[in-house]
């Protein structure tokens, strides 16, 4: 009796064990080293691509981080955004405007010529977002590898990205369902730092944000006055603009400062220093001790992107592939 009951103990132990595995989070399914016999040139491949790019076109850098961040809040980190087509994710409107597209292509091309078959677009859009960091003067960290590409793209599913007119509430809400907490929130918005965008998404900000038809009160007034002259009323919306005022070239926490200081462009950036959850985070990487600050965010950053890029990730043929072009699937 007490054998078989013992036998019946080990044999739920076992159980729990094999549940524990199967559930453990994707991101332990990746590994650094993916890739080193089988296509042990991947990193390297990929940097000198972002770098060419990169040199012919900073704004790359910045259009390859949104790149990855689309394309891991739909659908999780499968390269879905990469697909071309009538319908496909890339053709949403919240997904007009994204840039690095031929970086991916460009990247896969050769890593096919070298290894076929075996580097996903996934893992190389992770590598790009993370070489576009360190370009730019921010940190560089391992990527974890292992992703295969998705299966499906549709234009529907991006949707529920995170909008610039969206509550800070909601944005929370929105990062907790995949996994994200407000820390993770706040540190992978700190990749604005690096980014323009159009008048046409903060316009409303500058001439008609209240029923009475003023601007946004927590603007600072000085950048408000450059805004409108760079964004006048009646223009075509298209104008590009730095998020990170001064400093959009480089990758630092100035873009914080900004924040702090009612000088953030985008409605949803400035709403962090309005959020109870998200102000004192803002506060801590913008900083009042010379050097800190920078310390801080730059050792966050690394953290948050491969949490980020972990979200949803295909690690097995029954959901994934590996695309031979990273446009379409096999």
């Amino acid at each position: 009796m007490e054998a078989c009951r013992s036998i019946s103990i080990r044999s739920l132990l076992l159980l729990v064990l094999i549940l524990i595995i199967l559930t453990n989070s994707a991101e332990s399914q990746l590994s650094n080293n993916y890739y080193d016999a089988s296509c042990p040139a991947v990193e390297s491949v990929v940097r000198s691509t972002v770098q060419s790019h990169y040199n012919s076109d900073p704004t790359i850098a910045p259009g390859l981080l949104r790149l990855h961040f689309h394309d891991c809040f739909v659908q999780g980190c499968d390269a879905s955004v990469l697909i071309s087509g009538p319908s496909a994710e890339r053709t949403s409107p919240a997904n007009v405007g994204l840039k690095g597209f031929e970086v991916i292509d460009d990247a896969k091309k050769q890593l096919e010529s070298m290894c076929p078959g075996i580097v996903s677009c996934a893992d190389i859009l992770a590598l790009a977002a993370r070489d576009a960091v360190d370009l730019t003067g921010g940190p560089s960290w391992g990527v974890p590898l292992g992703r295969l590409d998705g299966k499906r793209s549709s234009a529907s599913d991006a949707l529920n990205l995170p909008s610039p007119i969206e509550a800070i509430s909601v944005h929370r809400q929105k990062f907790a369902d995949k996994g994200l907490n407000d820390h993770d929130l706040v540190t992978l918005v700190g990749a604005h730092t690096i980014g323009q965008t159009d008048c046409r998404f903060f316009q409303y900000r500058l001439y008609n944000f209240t029923p009475t038809g003023n601007s946004d009160p927590t603007m600072n007034q000085a950048v408000l006055s450059q805004l409108q002259t760079i964004c006048p009323k009646n223009g075509n919306g298209l104008t590009k603009v730095a998020m990170d005022k001064d400093s959009w070239t480089k990758f630092d926490v100035n873009f914080f400062k900004n924040i702090r200081d009612g000088n953030a462009v985008l409605e949803s950036d400035q709403r962090l220093m309005g959020d109870d959850a998200t102000r004192p985070i803002v506060q801590n990487y913008a900083g009042n001790i010379r050097g800190l600050f920078g310390i801080r965010f730059n050792f966050d950053f690394p953290k948050a992107m491969v949490k980020m890029s972990s979200i949803d990730v295909k690690t097995s043929y029954s959901n994934g592939e590996i695309r031979n072009v990273c446009s379409k699937f096999n």
